[in-house]
């Protein structure tokens, strides 16, 4: 077990792609509440009649990505998000921890729904699908 102490969810951030291949540029979801990064790996049935117990062998790995934050109309990482889902184009996300950035991936935008109450904050939420694996940054 670590020495260390948990950690405070207001040190992760998601950090989308806003620059150019040649010179990416990466800028906060501005407004961020909360992130769930969702990694998961299938399950194959190999079990046969010769044994009573079940057995499994990996199958495919995902992982997903879900976002709330204050809706800032004008922010250009979540305005970045919106073209991406409505052009059917990828993205490239950073995930930031204590203000480093450690992994990156590729993702697709599945979903963005807006909360808009009357007299309360106005909130989006976004969905993202990891498309193939988080790579880690400088490596």
């Amino acid at each position: 077990m670590s020495d260390k102490p948990g950690m405070n969810g207001a040190d992760f951030l998601l950090l989308v792609d806003i620059g150019t291949p040649e010179a990416p540029a990466y800028k906060v979801v501005g407004g961020q509440r909360a992130a769930t990064v969702d990694e998961t790996t299938a399950s194959i049935d190999v079990s046969s009649k010769d044994h009573r117990a079940r057995r499994v062998i990996p199958g495919r790995y995902q992982s997903s990505v879900s976002l709330d934050a204050l809706y800032i109309p004008d922010d250009e990482a979540y305005q970045a998000l919106v073209e991406a889902n409505r052009q059917g184009k990828l993205i490239k996300i950073v995930k930031q921890e204590f203000g480093d950035p450690v992994e990156m991936a590729d993702a697709v935008v599945t979903s963005i729904s807006g909360s808009f109450p009357d007299q309360g904050e106005c909130e989006v939420s976004v969905s993202l699908d990891i498309d193939g694996e988080w790579e880690p940054v400088g490596s």
